[in-house]
């Protein structure tokens, strides 16, 4: 079985000669759980970027669930993300003024379905990660771990290959980040492949595998 997540020698370079990643390269298998992880500036989250095809690499080779992306036009990356791809970030991004079900099935928009598949789908996801009695709950009436929990939600309605978690627990207290990590354990042992991206080396270190990250490279 090929690699669900491949880069071989990706760099990433910004102008005035700022190198966020120099020659990397990652292996990822189907069903692993890994920790990226480093201090702040390391590359992880460019990395992320770059895994999550939110950016291109300005060098090196990239493979998404066995789509090399640079060969991929930007509707084909969009509708990659949208099937694929899930994305857990630390600030929730939810829509306040909607309920956990809206939240959930706004971000099956892009998949072409029907509003009331959408709508069933997110029911069932919030549902899986424990907040089957909080669907018309609007994010001010939930707490931070619950909004994490619909963020998480969110990010596996779409039954994606990849979830990517970047810092999940860092707007947490220490019992709600506890929580999120267990949740996204449970969602690896049902299959999915899940890279949480910390700077947290107590995080990384419960997870089976870390790649740990500094100036830029894995090392």
């Amino acid at each position: 079985m090929s690699p669900v997540i491949e880069l071989a020698e990706v760099t990433k370079s910004y102008p005035g000669g700022v190198h966020a990643l120099r020659s990397v390269d990652l292996s990822v298998d189907q069903g692993e759980l890994i920790a990226i992880v480093g201090p702040s500036g390391s590359g992880k989250s460019t990395m992320l970027n770059v895994i999550g095809t939110l950016d291109r690499p300005t060098t090196g080779t990239v493979r998404i669930d066995g789509h090399d992306v640079a060969r991929l036009s930007d509707r084909q990356l969009s509708a990659l993300r949208a099937s694929r791809i899930g994305f857990v970030f630390q600030s929730f991004h939810l829509a306040p003024g909607r309920d956990a079900v809206a939240n959930v099935a706004d971000g099956l928009l892009y998949a072409g379905l029907p509003k009331r598949e959408r709508e069933r789908r997110a029911e069932a996801a919030l549902v899986r990660v424990g907040l089957g009695d909080r669907l018309g709950h609007r994010p001010h009436q939930l707490s931070g771990g619950e909004r994490q929990r619909v963020a998480v939600a969110r990010a596996v309605a779409g039954d994606p290959a990849v979830l990517l978690a970047d810092e999940p627990t860092g707007n947490l207290d220490t019992v709600s980040g506890q929580g999120v990590m267990d949740l996204l354990r449970e969602l690896n042992a049902a299959g999915t492949t899940v890279l949480v991206i910390t700077h947290d080396h107590d995080i990384a270190g419960t997870l089976p595998r870390q790649v740990p990250m500094r100036d830029g490279r894995v090392v």
